[in-house]
């Protein structure tokens, strides 16, 4: 007669068979911990008010998410960190001169209206904190367009983007004087613009980390900035440039490589990737709006569905 414990292992159960001690929350802490040395870095050029909009913006997403999840008695995972996640990038990609109810109302948005009512986790078309940005741009268009200097309190100033798009390559020159230093203050961040999109450096170096431990894949990110290199070149502007202004690196490794709102096949990653590349710098170049990191992940978000559909692999013995 079998044991008990050789008959336990023949029961069956249902997939998956493999497991790991990867969690929810251990992956979103991870992004959470990639993001903090650009976020702190944006902290440290734009002052106090950069911290409360960061805090305003989390806490706001989390309490939204726990609040309406209670109330309409949904499982409560407020703290699986996905909600911090969405918090704070959005604090990173407003202005850090913003008014702070700009974060709160954006991460009310974002949870409530792009997150929670399309089911929650995984089930939301866009990304949360790129939708709740382009929400605020269009109810904020004045707070959303006004950019400190790093440094200087209640002075103003024009991004690299936005003195290429208004002045011209030569306008961008005169104020950074040389290349070389326009290249520098672009790659480790002394510049104006997004709270936390500013240091290339920081943001390249928390997105390595993430490949790294293999929360995210290269694909997309490398396809991403690999592709707004070479349109901006074949449209005649600089490309280095092109790659470290705006939120190409913020976007390409912490948006784009969202789980939810990207292709979940190899070749649908590289398809996603190259489509937010190109888009970007399309809107760039013939749009009247200097920056287009945000549309383009978001227009690319609606046809993930599409992609996956023809980049799904063939079942074994399909012809």
């Amino acid at each position: 007669m079998q044991s008990q414990n050789e008959l336990q292992r023949l029961v069956c159960s249902s997939s998956p068979h493999v497991r790991s001690g990867i969690t929810i929350k251990k992956i979103m802490f991870a992004v959470v911990f990639s993001l903090l040395p650009a976020a702190g870095y944006g902290v440290y050029l734009f002052g106090m008010h950069a911290l409360l909009l960061i805090l305003s913006s989390i806490g706001m997403a989390v309490l939204t998410e726990f609040g309406l999840q209670k109330i309409f008695r949904m499982k409560v995972t407020a703290s699986d960190g996905s909600a911090i996640i969405t918090g704070l990038l959005l604090a990173m990609i407003i202005p850090p001169s913003a008014p702070l109810y700009v974060p709160i109302i954006g991460s009310f948005f974002a949870i409530a209206i792009v997150k929670l009512a399309f089911g929650g986790l995984g089930s939301n078309i866009f990304n949360p904190a790129l939708a709740a940005r382009a929400f605020l741009v269009a109810s904020f268009p004045v707070a959303m367009t006004i950019w400190a200097r790093p440094h200087v309190d209640g002075i103003t100033g024009a991004t690299p983007l936005g003195m290429l798009s208004e002045s011209g390559m030569s306008a961008v020159l005169d104020h950074f004087k040389t290349k070389i230093a326009m290249y520098s203050a672009m790659f480790f961040g002394n510049t104006s613009g997004s709270l936390g999109e500013t240091s290339a450096l920081l943001l390249l170096v928390g997105g390595l980390f993430l490949i790294a431990i293999r929360v995210i894949s290269w694909r997309i990110p490398a396809m991403f900035i690999g592709s707004v290199y070479l349109c901006s070149f074949l449209f005649g502007k600089d490309p280095l440039m092109a790659v470290l202004s705006g939120g190409v690196f913020l976007g390409a490794f912490f948006m784009a490589t969202d789980y939810v709102s990207s292709p979940t096949t190899t070749i649908g990653q590289i398809i996603f990737g190259l489509g937010c590349g190109m888009l970007t710098v399309l809107i760039r170049e013939l749009a009247s709006y200097p920056e287009g990191v945000m549309f383009a992940i978001l227009l690319m978000n609606c046809a993930v569905p599409l992609i996956d559909r023809f980049t799904k692999p063939k079942t074994l013995g399909q012809k």
